[in-house]
């Protein structure tokens, strides 16, 4: 676990992804209450890696490269990897 000010979050999505455009807007939902570092938008499709990684298993919340949830955020796990 870490602060969250020495955390780095990664969202990764695909285009035309509504479970994607449910999770990001639930982040920024977050965001207004809690001081949640910045999230960084990764394309599965673009990421030879990521698409290994995930496939069709997007979306997929990473904290510092570790992923924390998939499908839906899981917003009380989150939190209590950033401490907050």
């Amino acid at each position: 676990m870490l602060p969250a000010d020495g955390a780095r979050l990664t969202l990764v999505t695909r285009a035309d992804c509504h479970l994607c455009e449910v999770l990001q807007n639930e982040l920024e939902a977050l965001r207004g209450c809690y001081p949640l570092p910045a999230v960084e938008l990764a394309d599965v499709d673009a990421d030879p890696l990521l698409l290994r990684r995930y496939g069709l298993k997007v979306p997929v919340l990473l904290l510092n490269d570790v992923p924390v949830c998939h499908f839906r955020l899981d917003r009380a796990e989150l939190l209590r990897l950033l401490r907050l």
